[in-house]
Parts: structure tokens; C-alpha cells; sequence
């Protein structure tokens, strides 16, 4: 989810959205003198605010315009799954499926994102994300095959040829089918799909970063603690590898991390998730390897991702965050000998002397 828009837009479809909230049950039926614009994403989908029912309990609403081909169906079986889970998320009151509008419970205004880029370092981000791991602790543990779509090899694929065919390609001009690059690219894809298989499986979120974490408030039993977060944005959920979500956590559009943090946070995920019965590794630098190959799949996605999001769909300001994904390409690929040649690449690309000594 993004910054929101500056106003509803007067379309066809917000005059649908309100022409079907004031056709819903008094009970549930938000008061629709007043449409705040939340938030919009990098699909099409879009989210409002409407104060709740007049003279109905307190609290906000949000509106959600999803049109087909979004996933609405896809939000409500993983809403069902994660609340099963003991996941806090938002309860659906109503849905068109066919149209795609859904009215939602408000799980509050103010995401991880909105104070963790605020003070650095920032005093409450030790328990927020151990929050969020914990959080992730028992969405992972609710994990059977069968459930959700498989995130295997030709998803994989499918995601990192964005790079080549987006970011190389229509971004800097080079010709994605060159020589030289599938040189490069075509084993490098083949280990991180080789590795990111190998990974016991657990349910994931894929989009598991503080933007789409909510805030936690006040328990109002316990004055002063801290409930876990609330999670948005889960429609895309699959079944894959473990270390994908506590990674993307981590390395974020928005917000980077020092490495000592990271690394005392993701150990201790590592040491609760074996605690709670989780499949992770028995060696942390095993483990950690994983993690950071699977990330770097993630990277070179987003970076491809976010160029399509410029050239074909008109969304530039996507592509400003390049640069911080472009670093955590490079440290991962810095660390790793298998991974040199990408790391040369980017030195090419950017006209930087190499950093590393191994040849093609």
C-alpha cells in the first residue's frame, strides 16, 4: 500500500462503491457524508474511510474498490485463514464479489512504516518487530499444503524474468536476450530457484513489511503492553519457502535496517520458530543463506516490477525505490562467490569499478 491519493475519484466505479454501501444493512452502513482516501497500491485496488454507522458502536470503516480481475475471493479465504490463526486482520462485513467491493473493520491509521522512518534509531523498534515475527511465528504454524497456490519453480521464474525483460531491457536499454547478460543470468536464476526449492514450505504472505503492518494499540486488559500488529494486504498469499517473509521485513522500499540489528532480530525469529515447531534449519548461517538468496529473488522482482509499473502502467513514482533494492542486490551478491557475477553486473551497469575478484 501506498501514500494516499489527494481525493476520491469521481469515476464510474466510486459512484458505484456508493450507490452499494447506501443499499447495505442499517446495522453495517457507514455514514457517507465523507470518503477519505486511504490508500492506493501498486494494482489497482483502492481503500476509503467512512466514519462508522450513525448511532452504531465507534470506529472507522474502510471501503475496498477491487476491481475483477483483483483477488476479493483470494482476501477472504486468507482473511479466514490468518483469523484462524490468531492473526489480527480486518473483519469483512460485506462484499460483492462480482463487482469487486468489500466494507471492512478499520484496524487503525497508523502503519509500522509511520514511525519506524521517523527517530533513528528508533526506541520501540525491538518489540514492533518482534511483533511482527511473532506475528509471522503464527501465520507460519497454521502452514498445510493444499491450501494456497504453490510458489514453485515457474512462479519463481516467472517473477525474476521481470528483471531482464523491464529493468534491463526497457529501463536501461540493453537487450535482455543478449549473449553476455543470459551468461550471466540464465545460472544465476537456475541457483536461486534451486535454493529457494529446497526450503521447507510454510504458508506466506509475500508483501510481509511494515507498510502493511498496523500499528499495534494498548491491550485493554494489560495498560502499557503491546498487541501484535495487524496485517493488510495479504490477498496474494501462497505456500513456499520459510525464509521469504522474515527477510522482506527487513529489506524494504521504505526503510533499511544496520546489519547488527537485522541479524539479532532474525535470529531470534530463527530461535522462536524452532521453539514453536517451525521446519527452520537447524544451522542459522544455513538458514540465513537461504534467506538472503530468497531475498535477493525478491529484489531482482521488484526491481523489474517496478520499471513495468512506470512504462506500462503509468506509476513512476515506483521506480525512485530502484536504488535502495539495487543495494541489497549488491551485498548479497558481494557475499556469496556464486553470486559474483551479478554483483559485476550491477558494477557495469552503473559504470563502477568491480568489487570483486572472480572472473566470468
Amino acid at each position: 500500500m501506498t501514500q494516499p491519493s489527494a481525493a476520491p475519484l469521481l469515476d464510474p466505479r466510486f459512484t458505484r462503491l456508493k450507490d452499494w454501501l447506501a443499499a447495505l444493512p442499517a446495522e453495517i452502513r457507514p455514514d457517507l457524508d465523507g470518503f477519505t482516501p486511504v490508500s492506493s497500491d501498486a494494482s489497482a485496488r483502492r481503500y476509503f474511510r467512512l466514519a462508522g454507522p450513525p448511532g452504531g458502536a465507534k470506529g472507522s470503516l474502510i471501503a475496498m474498490d477491487a476491481p475483477p480481475p483483483e483477488k476479493c475471493r483470494e482476501f477472504i479465504q486468507v482473511a479466514d485463514l490468518m483469523t484462524q490463526a490468531g492473526v489480527r486482520v480486518p473483519r469483512i462485513l460485506a462484499a460483492d464479489l462480482e463487482r469487486g467491493f468489500m466494507l471492512l473493520t478499520d484496524l487503525g491509521k497508523l502503519a509500522y512504516i509511520d514511525v519506524l522512518q521517523g527517530e533513528t534509531p528508533n526506541p520501540d523498534a525491538p518489540a514492533l518487530m518482534q511483533g511482527a515475527l511473532d506475528t509471522l511465528i503464527d501465520w507460519q504454524r497454521a502452514s498445510r499444503p493444499g491450501v494456497l497456490p504453490e510458489f514453485g519453480e515457474a512462479f519463481l521464474r516467472r517473477e525474476m524474468a521481470l528483471f531482464p525483460e523491464w529493468y534491463l531491457g526497457r529501463h536501461l536499454g540493453l537487450d535482455p536476450n543478449g549473449e553476455a547478460l543470459r551468461a550471466i543470468l540464465d545460472p544465476l536464476f537456475t541457483r536461486l530457484v534451486q535454493s529457494a526449492l529446497a526450503q521447507p514450505r510454510v504458508f506466506m504472505h509475500r508483501d510481509f513489511m511494515p507498510r502493511n503492518l498496523m500499528l499495534p494499540q494498548p491491550a485493554a486488559d494489560t495498560p502499557g503492553t503491546l498487541i501484535r500488529p495487524g496485517v493488510l494486504d495479504f490477498q496474494d498469499a501462497v505456500y513456499g519457502p520459510i525464509g521469504y517473509d522474515p527477510i522482506s521485513l527487513f529489506r524494504d522500499a521504505l526503510i533499511s535496517w544496520d546489519d547488527e540489528f537485522e541479524l539479532d532480530c532474525l535470529v531470534r525469529y530463527w530461535q522462536r520458530a524452532r521453539a514453536a515447531g517451525l521446519p527452520v534449519r537447524d544451522d542459522f548461517a544455513e538458514f540465513f543463506r537461504e534467506m538472503e538468496w530468497m531475498g535477493l529473488q525478491r529484489h531482482l522482482k521488484i526491481l523489474g516490477l517496478f520499471a513495468r509499473l512506470q512504462y506500462r502502467d503509468g506509476k513512476p513514482r515506483y521506480l525512485a525505490d530502484t536504488p535502495r533494492f539495487i543495494g541489497y542486490a549488491r551485498k548479497v551478491a558481494l557475499r556469496y562467490r556464486e553470486l559474483a557475477p551479478l554483483a559485476r553486473l550491477f558494477d557495469m551497469i552503473e559504470g563502477r569499478q568491480a568489487q570483486v575478484g572472480y572472473t566470468f
